[in-house]
């Protein structure tokens, strides 16, 4: 395991004290995805001061590592396809690797998967450093994004690893594969492994996990003791009644939107980050439609995949973990490290939920350590990073110093610890 702190300098912030239950249960269901109940709250609570703190760039906001210039967040864009599954329309991106990316080798597609009250999106980063060189997919759950809605009922776990098997095998039904996991996306990722082990025996050859649970998130607690795991019980019967009040959830988004942003900042981020992200962010969660969330709480709460994660072993694999997440604490993913002893396990400190946003070069460092070794296997059918790496504390100035491993370092290296 690496623990590594993408900037020592960096504190958290401490602006949000929920000290009411009133306020306690917005907090909760905000945590959950559900951004509606926040405007009720809104006006009940004298949170001036904080909000307008809490939403100017502080001193320590620009002290982040993502890229200084480039395309604004969302705003990339790849050739649309329509994937039917289960009568679902669901929405496919492609982007198609340069000429000559592959070298001569099989070309990698690399699939990636987004979480919870999330879109495709959310990968902006990864996709922006990816472009050109991977072939990638990325895709909308069913719900989500510019995908349509299922019958109720047909939000799980299980079925919307049937739709990550519907995607792989209408846009990607050749070649070695590498899945990519943030979230509830991790989720399906084991259980299309769940589904379909010979998938991951003939043709994937990496797999990355995010800030993701193999199971047993009915025990949360928000980062607020037992009243959390009291608010994650009640949320799905909150969420059902709010799905019947659409007027009342468009008001509370509206008026609550400023108490929403802190929220958001509080439960998705661990350091300071711009005013943008933190708005990006919120505009994800705010788009999905509310009987979408509830429809998906309960499988959130009985997921269980953890037989699954032995069809991921001898397999290149990444887990990264935030050590300040409050939504899948970062117990979560020790629990899949230590499941899977040859993964590479990164716990990153000063880190949220939202890991790919809040630290995108430090993920991105990783993850293409992660598509080298994908790419060794696909070449000679032969995983470069079957073995532990024992633990260590590594804690960089700047991450974006450290350079991708080459695998003949990695062969010299050979099973010994970092």
């Amino acid at each position: 395991m690496t623990i590594v702190r993408p900037d020592p300098s960096g504190e958290r912030d401490s602006l949000w004290r929920p000290d009411k239950t009133v306020l306690a249960f917005g907090v909760g269901l905000a945590a959950t995805g559900i951004g509606a109940a926040i405007g009720l709250a809104a006006e009940r609570l004298a949170v001036t001061r904080n909000l307008t703190a809490g939403n100017q760039d502080r001193p320590g906001d620009r002290r982040d590592d993502r890229p200084d210039d480039g395309p604004e967040l969302g705003s990339l864009r790849g050739s649309p396809r329509v994937v039917l599954s289960d009568g679902v329309p669901l929405h496919v991106e492609v982007d198609e690797a340069d000429p000559g990316a592959a070298a001569g080798g099989p070309e990698l597609t690399v699939v990636l998967t987004h979480g919870y009250s999330l879109s495709l999106d959310a990968w902006h980063y990864q996709r922006l450093a990816l472009r050109g060189r991977y072939r990638l997919v990325l895709w909308d759950q069913r719900g989500h994004g510019s995908s349509g809605t299922g019958e109720p009922g047909s939000s799980t776990i299980d079925q919307i690893g049937r739709d990550l098997s519907a995607v792989i095998d209408e846009v990607a039904p050749q070649g070695p594969l590498v899945l990519l996991g943030h979230s509830m996306g991790g989720m399906t990722v084991m259980a299309l492994a769940d589904r379909r082990p010979e998938l991951f025996a003939e043709r994937v050859v990496g797999v990355g996990l995010f800030c993701t649970s193999a199971g047993g998130l009915g025990a949360i607690d928000l980062g607020l003791s037992g009243l959390g795991r009291a608010l994650v019980s009640v949320a799905p019967a909150a969420a059902r009644a709010l799905a019947r009040q659409p007027r009342l959830v468009a008001h509370g988004r509206r008026i609550g939107s400023e108490l929403e942003s802190l929220l958001v900042r509080r439960y998705s981020f661990a350091s300071p980050v711009p005013r943008e992200l933190v708005r990006f962010s919120a505009q994800l969660i705010a788009q999905t439609r509310m009987e979408v969330i509830s429809d998906f709480l309960p499988t959130l709460n009985a997921h269980d995949k953890r037989v699954a994660l032995a069809v991921l072993e001898d397999h290149p694999l990444l887990v990264m973990a935030g050590e300040n997440d409050l939504l899948i604490p970062r117990a979560h993913s020790d629990e899949i490290a230590a499941a899977l002893p040859g993964a590479e396990y990164v716990v990153v400190r000063d880190a949220g939920h939202l890991l790919p946003l809040e630290h995108p070069r430090l993920v991105n460092t990783y993850l293409l350590e992660l598509l080298s070794d994908a790419d060794e296997t696909a070449r000679n059918r032969r995983s470069g990073r079957r073995r532990g790496w024992g633990r260590r504390t590594v804690t960089p100035v700047r991450e974006q110093r450290r350079e991708p491993r080459r695998a003949e370092r990695a062969d010299e290296r050979g099973g010994s610890h970092r």
